[in-house]
């Protein structure tokens, strides 16, 4: 059987920071769990797109979410399949299903309005544990 770990997450306002950004939350998994990346989004109704993305995947992306659907086109392989979105009432958070311990990392959600914004709404790092090790 598989676990579903949630957590919550508010959107505060960012920082603007030139170096690396700190995770908001961190998120610990065993392989082969769900996981949910939270974020909520403010003055949700004027979002026309959503981007999950994570720093080390450089062009690709985790997800992006335009037009009523994902877009896989620019969407890294191993996330193909696997990942979803809860969009409803500004909840934008991320559904990761089956990890493994390549997902490792911070993930960013940015929203498009006009453009993409720059900062990120949300920051969420994200550690997929060996198997056979324990989740504290």
């Amino acid at each position: 059987r598989k676990s579903v770990i949630s957590a919550s997450a508010s959107a505060g306002p960012q920082k603007l920071i030139s170096f690396k950004q700190k995770a908001d939350q961190n998120i610990r998994a065993a392989p082969g769990d769900t996981v949910i990346l939270p974020c909520k989004a403010a003055d949700y109704q004027s979002v026309k797109a959503v981007e999950w993305s994570r720093e080390d995947l450089e062009e690709e992306n985790v997800l992006l979410y335009q037009n009523n659907k994902i877009d896989p086109v620019n969407q890294h392989r191993s996330y193909n399949e696997r990942v979803d979105l809860q969009m409803k009432d500004g909840n934008v958070s991320l559904i990761l299903k089956n990890v493994t311990p390549d997902d490792n990392g911070t993930y960013e959600c940015r929203l498009q309005r006009e453009s993409f914004d720059v900062q990120p709404i949300c920051i969420i790092g994200l550690v997929v544990l060996p198997a056979g090790e324990i989740l504290l």
